[in-house]
């Protein structure tokens, strides 16, 4: 068994390994840049790339890749080895500064959003030192920004870097107000990550899990997650297995995983880490999934991180805990003991309050995507309205204070189990709500809607910039103000009197706040193609142009790229479910029609005294469904082709949205049923019961 402390980050080149590979003048301008976003000088750079060089060749590293994140969600790499030739006809191993500080990777070849034609090639990527390099593969990563050569930005770490800069600005000018001179203020995330584990034998028989991600077709099993027994159920040994494999491989990391349990739906689980920095919590989170990926088919299994790979049991989320913290470690969301009288944490408080409500429809597209679109709202993740729980101390402070009243301290009781050997303890003075999208839990908000699949950097980025424009203002506010305390009262008044619609503690799963919310005015995006073009829109463009996040033109970009994404993933899905539809589930429902109705022919010709009733009944549905198979067959090749008269993206989205999607689902509910009538032995792939409950 590994001894944790030993291994964990044993491949990562931190300050341990830092302090002791490096002069004390070069680890101290190192640690300056990584604590305060200080620029490092080219001589620095030189030392630390070499320091950096010797202790991943060691690691047994060859080559060294600028690790970035462009567009497509996902991470990128170009390798190059540490070797120069040598005038002996050798080779030497080097690594300069200019190679650790700037990479050259082709830009025309991801999502720009027009931002970059085919022929505009160049690109740069950029070390981010505030991120630890790693060895992985014989391989050092370098942690790196990355834009074009016109200089837009064209990944998803640039923006939020620039956000989380943004906040600290305005935070520290908050914080100033109430006499505290801070280093920094960083937003901290811990991103809970929901999956599912298949059999990888079983997967390879799938072509939609393939090519999707997701089943296309499957008609629910007798039993599914009726029965709540998987939900922290004991974990299988051949998935404890992999759960203990997956912590090795990403302590190693330095990555801190911390919690693993099975999740609601058979088949699915949970990984949970401790909170980070929020750019590191981000590399550290595409860095999870795809170890999750690469650890699972070390056990023949695959891991599917898809929003909603099976229908009809819960789809998967990742639950984005988000907080802000001083250098000097406090947590600007912490209430304390007394919340009523902590008038910096109701600053705060009053600040992500305001910031949701106001901009509500960022955070929607932050969350967008076609496989969001399966959970969303469905009784099993949070709908797509945005909303706060806030739980019931805090809502009536605020409230109090917005009416003027005075505020009572709520009473602390003790957790009574009724059993004298158990230990008595202090019960939290408000319950948790799982159906908020943004819900207070403690001393941090959980925004709950973002999908397994996705980069947090998105739903970060409009955050911290929601946040901190309106820190800004109230900044302004008590610059101007001769009592900082009166100042901040009415702060938190007029916010609870304009803002309070967006607070809601109660069920957001009932059809009731569906109506309410309208009543309330709040948006309800339903889907990706709805919430999308509010990314574009003048309120949007302003609020990121203001603060440096992004130009007009690559907010713009950006729409242009998530509806692009959309209409593909629906394409893509699309195309596979006709060539499974009329290469393996048709043949296999015509072979097994000629099977019935010649077991019926030979019956009736018998010429027995019996009753074929049934049979031709039986017969009759099977011929009758198969009929409207191919006819849903046509259907749908026929929106397919007619899709591609669609060249303006967000048209082209509704289109596939509507249309597209539609004439997927009707296929589906005929091929569904068919299922449960073809005898297993004939039916052409894996069913729902073989992928969710293997041994």
């Amino acid at each position: 068994m590994a001894n944790v402390s030993e291994i964990f980050g044993c491949n990562v080149f931190n300050e341990t390994v830092m302090q002791e590979r490096l002069p004390k003048n070069t680890f101290k301008a190192l640690k300056k840049t990584m604590a305060e976003g200080k620029e490092l000088s080219r001589d620095i750079a030189d030392v630390v790339a070499a320091a950096m060089k010797d202790w991943a060749v060691e690691k047994g590293a060859t080559h060294y890749t600028h690790w970035f994140q462009p567009m497509t969600g996902i991470t990128a790499e170009k390798h190059d080895a540490f070797i120069s030739p040598s005038a002996d006809g050798k080779v030497i191993l080097e690594f300069s500064g200019k190679e650790l500080i700037k990479g050259e990777p082709d830009a025309s070849s991801f999502p720009s959003g027009g931002l970059r034609a085919t022929f505009e090639a160049r690109g740069y990527t950029t070390w981010d030192p505030t991120s630890y390099a790693f060895v992985k593969d014989d391989t050092l990563y370098i942690p790196t920004a990355f834009g074009s050569y016109g200089g837009e930005v064209l990944d998803k770490k640039t923006p939020l870097l620039r956000s989380m800069e943004a906040l600290n600005k305005q935070a520290i000018r908050i914080l100033n107000k109430f006499g505290k001179s801070v280093t920094r203020v960083t937003t901290t995330v811990g991103p809970e990550q929901e999956y599912f584990l298949v059999d990888k034998e079983m997967y390879a028989k799938r072509k939609d899990l393939i090519l999707t991600g997701r089943t296309l077709f499957g008609a629910k099993p007798a039993k599914g997650q009726e029965l709540e027994d998987h939900y922290f159920g004991n974990i299988r040994t051949r998935v404890s297995e992999y759960m203990k494999d997956l912590d090795n491989e990403l302590w190693k990391l330095g990555i801190l995983a911390k919690t693993k349990h099975n999740e609601v739906a058979p088949a699915q689980h949970e990984l949970a880490p401790i909170f980070g920095t929020t750019n590191i919590a981000t590399d550290h989170n595409q860095l999870t999934m795809e170890m999750m990926k690469k650890v699972a088919e070390r056990h023949g299994l695959v891991c599917l991180l898809h929003e909603k790979p099976f229908a009809g049991v819960n789809g998967s989320g990742k639950h984005n805990n988000w907080s802000m913290s001083t250098s000097e470690g406090e947590n600007l969301l912490e209430p304390g003991k007394s919340p009523k009288d902590n008038t910096q944490f109701l600053l705060f408080l009053a600040a992500v309050i305001k910031a949701v409500d106001e901009y509500a429809d960022l955070l929607r597209v932050s969350v967008a995507s076609a496989g969001n679109d399966h959970r969303l709202g469905a009784n099993e993740a949070p709908p797509a309205i945005i909303s706060m729980f806030l739980g019931d101390e805090l809502t009536n402070i605020l409230e109090c204070i917005e009416k003027g009243e005075a505020v009572s301290e709520t009473a602390r009781c003790f957790m009574e189990t009724g059993v004298s050997a158990l230990p008595r303890f202090v019960k939290d003075t408000t319950d948790r709500n799982r159906t908020s999208p943004f819900a207070f839990t403690g001393n941090k908000f959980e925004f709950r809607s973002l999908g397994s699949s996705v980069s947090i950097s998105g739903p970060n980025i409009v955050l911290n910039t929601s946040v901190a424009e309106v820190l800004e203002e109230f900044a302004d506010r008590l610059d101007a103000a001769t009592d900082l305390e009166a100042e901040v009262m009415a702060i938190v008044k007029e916010t609870m009197k304009d803002h309070k619609r967006v607070i809601f503690n109660g069920n957001n799963y009932s059809d009731e706040w569906v109506e309410e919310a309208e009543r309330r005015g709040l948006l309800n995006l339903k889907t990706s193609v709805d919430a999308i073009p509010r990314f574009g829109m003048e309120k949007s463009i302003k609020l990121f142009e203001k603060h440096g996040i992004f130009t007009a033109t690559e907010v713009k970009s950006r729409c242009e790229i998530l509806l692009e994404g959309y209409a593909k993933t629906i394409n893509i899905e699309a195309l596979t479910m006709l060539d499974m539809a009329q290469k393996e589930i048709l043949p296999a429902v015509l072979k097994y029609n000629k099977e019935v109705f010649e077991t019926l022919k030979v019956k009736q010709e018998l010429g027995l005294n019996v009753s074929v009733e049934k049979e031709v009944s039986y017969a009759t549905k099977l011929s009758n469904l198969t009929e409207s198979l191919m006819s849903k067959i046509e259907e749908l090749d026929k929106v397919l082709l007619e899709a591609k008269n669609y060249e303006d993206a967000l048209e082209s989205a509704k289109y596939y949205r509507e249309y597209v999607f539609e004439a997927m689902q009707t296929l589906r509910v005929v091929a569904d049923e068919l299922e449960t009538m073809v005898a297993s032995v004939a039916w052409p792939f894996p069913t729902y019961v073989d992928l969710l409950f293997y041994v």
